[in-house]
């Protein structure tokens, strides 16, 4: 398996949702990529016939052998913890919930355990079915360091539901070169209505990676690097225009390779640089994005998910719903952010030697990516920072 060219289908299906989520969400967005691929990485696995062809093509995968390696990569290489050797705090868990009375099929068991390094939790659905979504929902906000509470709706979850899938992602980096919190001040940030609001704005007269191209701006901050070869880094997409994010987000989803073509090489020397501070939640139900994508077979009456239990009723198996929820805090010391996606199976450019402005006073697109190889952690954009959810 090309590691580099399954990452980089990876990072298609992640601008692919973004684009479809961004131009529809009219309030600050996040979410987590890694997190939705895995968990569909794990329905593909328990898949076949033309649901298994539909979510291979959907995932830009060739096979379930190459989804499968690529997953136990990430979990084993990617979203291994640094903060032992001094990089970022990262957290990657996989969890599998299944109803005791339906035994997994051996070869799907050995998947999730091996690949996916998650043992299946045998729990009572039948007549304990609010009791274990408290239990997933428990684990997720423990994985996330308390960040992802009430990540399954209490609807989604009765005595039809007979596996829960969930991946719960935690990220805590510190900047590289942390801001003066001294020097953080209050500035005019720009609405996509007309109006404004005064948020803080963190400011560094140090040089940064910065690069212009095609009315857009993009800012490279990296954090502190472990003794791995692993660099993290946030990124910051700001459109010339004020009112410029719609026009700039579906030229990112609809341009395979755009990301890496238009990071910057070089730091430059900053004249005005202001990022502003922000903390935000954001939740959604997937499945209804997906399936507007052209993803339906998995929730629907036709779908094949025959491969996860050794049961007649496996042929009655669907997705009923897939819940994702993220937090991201941006501030002076760097970046906190966390993940959670839980799938419920029921029955049925060139840098310039003048000094560069960037100014993110208007509304822009942020992602957190693993540069050596180009994995992409987060995903959102900032409409008013003063948003909290």
């Amino acid at each position: 398996m090309d590691l580099r060219k399954s990452i980089g289908n990876q990072t298609d299906f992640s601008l692919r949702i973004a684009k479809h989520i961004l131009l529809k969400e009219g309030t600050n967005l996040v979410f987590s990529p890694s997190s939705i691929h895995i968990v569909l990485s794990l329905i593909s696995a328990g898949s076949k016939g033309k649901t298994l062809e539909q979510l291979l093509s959907f995932l830009r995968s060739e096979s379930n052998e190459e989804l499968n390696t690529l997953s136990s990569q990430l979990v084993t290489l990617i979203f291994t913890d640094a903060s032992q050797s001094g990089g970022p705090r990262i957290s990657f868990v996989n969890g599998v919930w299944v109803e005791k009375s339906l035994p997994l099929k051996p070869s799907f068991e050995e998947t999730a355990n091996k690949l996916y390094k998650t043992e299946a939790k045998l729990v009572d659905f039948q007549t304990q079915a609010s009791q274990v979504a408290n239990e997933v929902n428990s684990w997720a906000e423990n994985e996330t360091n308390g960040l992802i509470k009430e990540l399954l709706p209490s609807t989604s979850v009765d005595n039809l539901t007979k596996l829960i899938f969930a991946n719960a992602l935690y990220f805590k980096g510190a900047w590289n070169e942390k801001f003066d919190s001294s020097k953080t001040k209050d500035f005019d940030f720009n609405l996509l209505d007309g109006g404004s609001v005064q948020v803080p704005f963190m400011t560094s007269k140090k040089k940064q990676f910065l690069s212009s191209v095609n009315g857009f701006k993009v800012l490279t901050l990296p954090y502190k690097q472990g003794t791995d070869k692993r660099q993290f880094s946030m990124y910051f997409f700001l459109p010339d225009e004020k009112d410029g994010l719609h026009n700039f987000v579906e030229k990112l989803g609809s341009d395979s390779g755009f990301i890496d073509r238009h990071l910057p090489v070089q730091k430059v020397q900053v004249a005005e640089f202001r990022i502003p501070k922000f903390k935000f939640s954001f939740g959604f139900e997937v499945s209804t994005v997906l399936k507007e994508l052209g993803l339906a077979l998995p929730f629907s009456d036709e779908g094949d998910l025959t491969e996860m239990v050794d049961s007649p009723l496996s042929r009655s198996l669907y997705v009923s719903s897939i819940s994702h929820k993220s937090v991201i805090e941006v501030n002076e010391e760097g970046t906190e952010a966390a993940a959670a996606s839980a799938a419920v199976i029921a029955l049925r450019s060139v840098s310039p030697k003048e000094p560069m402005d960037f100014v993110a006073d208007h509304p822009f697109v942020f992602l957190i990516r693993e540069d050596m190889t180009g994995v992409v952690l987060f995903i959102g954009h900032v409409l008013n920072p003063l948003l909290t959810s």
